[in-house]
């Protein structure tokens, strides 16, 4: 996402991913993929996707890695966000 495009619910997944202490993140606002169906919000910004890249990932497996990104991202994934892709990868793998 491109600074100038990003709405307020990305910006505040960036923020919070920032505790994960990325090496690379790439988000994806998915959301007008979805229009029509359920959890689609008019508003925009309900489906993501992310690419994340971390040593915080290093030795756990997919689900920890899962959860270290729902921990971060709170509350968010339960008022806000609808859906989110993950693909958390450590450095090198």
């Amino acid at each position: 996402m491109d600074a100038s495009d990003i709405g307020p619910v990305a910006r505040e997944m960036h923020r919070r991913l920032q505790s994960l202490k990325p090496s690379a993140i790439e988000l994806t606002d998915d959301s007008e993929k979805h229009r029509g169906h359920g959890g689609h919000n008019p508003a925009g910004e309900s489906h993501f996707s992310l690419a994340i890249e971390s040593t915080a990932f290093a030795g756990k497996s997919r689900i920890e890695r899962q959860r270290l990104v729902h921990k971060a991202l709170g509350d968010l994934l339960d008022e806000r966000v609808h859906a989110l892709s993950i693909k958390a990868t450590a450095p090198g793998g």
